[in-house]
């Protein structure tokens, strides 16, 4: 059962196909990702939209997977929370930690960067800045084939949470209702 006025997976599902696509290119900023997600519905339960979402981006081409990047900040990088307030969130931790760790962070980004041509991902959730920090120069020693499966495994788990997250919170930006807990669905859905 959903939390009270969360959005829930009935709420998704009621929603128009436009603002279940933009829900979930909230989540991961890959277009394929989030249309290939959506052809999927409707959804039995959340573990078969969580399941989905895993299995698409298991099949998305690198070129797709460079998209979803462009929408994760640097970790240690400001941000805000109007222009992604997914990343704002889970790297909270990062904005209180110490500017010689925000520094360090900064300049291993940047050799991270270099050596493997795209952002540092890492499910940031819960950990500290000085975690995230050691995650990132363990993983500046891997090659680039198991960076890049490393990274699309951190893209999996952000994008699991961010899900789950969107579908146990009210409902915003999609001018809807959270539907009520005790009502059952009117009329047979989308």
């Amino acid at each position: 059962m959903p939390i009270q006025g969360s959005l829930g997976l009935d709420g998704f599902t009621r929603l128009t196909d436009r603002q279940r696509m933009n829900l979930l290119f909230g989540v991961c900023s890959s277009p394929i990702w989030a249309r290939r997600v959506l052809a999927g519905g409707p959804f039995r339960d959340v573990d078969a939209l969580l399941d989905r979402a895993d299995r698409v981006l298991a099949e998305l081409p690198d070129a797709e997977i460079d998209a979803a990047l462009d929408g994760h900040p640097r970790i240690g990088a400001s941000v805000s929370l109007v222009d992604n307030a997914s990343s704002a969130r889970e790297q909270a931790a990062v904005t209180t930690a110490a500017d010689s760790v925000k520094a360090e962070l900064a300049a291993k980004n940047l050799e991270y960067d270099q050596k493997f041509g795209y952002v540092y991902l890492v499910c940031a959730s819960g950990r500290s800045a000085e975690e995230l920090l050691d995650i990132l120069a363990d993983r500046l020693h891997n090659d680039p084939d198991t960076e890049r499966r490393v990274m699309r495994s951190e893209l999996a788990k952000i994008n699991r949470l961010r899900l789950e997250r969107l579908l146990s919170e009210p409902p915003t930006d999609v001018g809807v209702d959270p539907p009520a807990e005790t009502s059952p669905p009117k009329g047979s859905g989308t």
